[in-house]
């Protein structure tokens, strides 16, 4: 569940908060938008919902960042083939948060 489900269930809610965002904001403002309220919900998820080791945390890093870039890449850039392209300095932001937050989680959970 931590590495597979949680990184699932995360980025699921990243894509439908994005969908209903892209009716009322310019699309350059989403990943700006998402960001913060992504980041809250995943640091409440890595230190209310997931315990373990560093190891553990690290695991969970590299699959919630493999599951970011292979869910977006499928389900936003070959379905929507944005005009002006995806991937933009949000996004790479979103992937080096998706990737640190576990790590950092992982280091300041007292053991």
């Amino acid at each position: 569940m931590d590495t597979l489900g949680w990184g699932f269930l995360l980025w699921l809610f990243g894509y439908g908060l994005g969908i209903l965002l892209f009716t009322i904001v310019p699309a350059s403002a989403i990943g700006w938008i998402i960001t913060p309220i992504g980041t809250l919900i995943t640091l409440y998820v890595l230190f209310k919902k997931i315990s373990g080791s560093f190891k553990h945390y690290l695991l969970i890093s590299v699959s919630w960042t493999l599951i970011a870039i292979v869910f977006d890449y499928f389900f936003l850039v070959k379905a929507f083939n944005p005009a002006d392209g995806y991937y933009k300095l949000d996004v790479y932001l979103y992937y080096a948060l998706t990737f640190t937050l576990p790590l950092i989680a992982g280091w300041s959970k007292p053991k």
